[in-house]
């Protein structure tokens, strides 16, 4: 059945969103954890949607709500609004959005703390190297075709350096708009992963770090460590490849966006094993939104928009038209 691109962009969105609110009732905590909070793990909203997350009651930074959406998904529409409003990928029109983002702006968050604090839109970091940049970099995979390779790169490198300017960063970046990109082609996984580690390569031979394909190799070996479980269960997942460095966190988004056939599934299974649960869920939802728009929990969906009005119908469709 052919799927058209805009249901694969709106897929691809909310699957983001989704994701994010799933993932956020977990996030950070270990995998032990998890089921602590959880013992019965997570099965999708644990509680009414925009009630506040248990263990946020009473948190003196922010009492996160059951279906609200964090800093990954605002900063992913700070860039679609960007490429909306100029029509190319930027990196001075994307940090004049992001100065309009409010969430996780603390101390904490070093990289957009930073920015913030220089309050400058054309601001471009040198520094950086956590998944930041991978989990906003989204529009950029939809605007841009996926054989226009040199735009996807270029593209994830001006999303990326407002705030990432390391090369683990941009390899990252790079890895997730490619793939993106191409699930809203309509390649298959095992094409979707080839494209998404050629882009990381070149990201790090253009802007390289201290170890030569550092990330595409990751990218790689955790794939194929995934595929080699006869089913993947997040106690294995957490016990070999827990998300909470760079190293393992947009590698397993990847490795399960491209192993995995249902968002659903896949954010499931990321926020269940904790650590950066959200950023996991975030881009593996996209991926796997875009590839198969219909895995995407409806009911899921429906409590995000209430909590958040988002209004992603219409930012999907404003960016279909914009897809070159």
């Amino acid at each position: 059945m052919t799927v058209a691109v805009a249901d694969r962009i709106l897929g691809c969105l909310k699957g983001i969103a989704t994701g994010d609110a799933i993932g956020k009732q977990t996030e950070m905590l270990s995998h032990e954890d998890v089921l602590h909070w959880y013992p019965h793990g997570i099965r999708g909203f644990e509680g009414a949607p925009g009630s506040v997350i248990p263990r946020y009651v009473g948190n003196s930074k922010h009492e996160w709500r059951i279906g609200e959406t964090t800093d990954d998904t605002e900063m992913t529409l700070a860039v679609a609004r960007a490429i909306l409003i100029d029509r190319n990928v930027s990196h001075t029109s994307i940090g004049r959005e992001l100065l309009r983002c409010t969430k996780c702006v603390h101390p904490g968050l070093k990289s957009l703390w930073e920015f913030h604090q220089a309050a400058d839109p054309a601001r471009m970091a040198t520094n950086h190297d956590g998944c930041g940049a991978a989990i906003r970099v989204a529009p950029v995979g939809i605007f841009f075709t996926s054989h226009r390779a040199e735009e996807l790169l270029n593209g994830a490198r001006e999303a990326s350096v407002s705030t990432h300017g390391g090369s683990l960063a941009i390899a990252a970046a790079a890895a997730t708009a490619a793939a993106v990109s191409a699930a809203i082609d309509g390649a298959s996984l095992p094409d979707v992963l080839e494209l998404a580690e050629c882009a990381a390569a070149e990201a790090e031979r253009r802007w390289p770090g201290p170890a030569p394909s550092a990330f595409a190799n990751a990218l790689r070996t955790v794939h194929d460590d995934l595929g080699h479980f006869t089913a993947l269960r997040a106690a294995e997942i957490a016990a070999l490849y827990f998300p909470n460095q760079p190293m393992t966190i947009v590698p397993l988004a990847l490795g399960l966006g491209t192993l995995m056939q249902s968002a659903e599934e896949a954010i499931r299974l990321a926020a269940n094993i904790g650590g950066d649960s959200d950023s996991v869920a975030s881009i593996a939802g996209a991926i796997l939104g875009a590839m198969y728009p219909t895995t995407v929990n409806p009911d899921w969906y429906g409590a995000v928009e209430v909590v958040n009005d988002h209004n992603l119908v219409t930012i999907a469709n404003e960016l279909a038209e914009l897809r070159h």
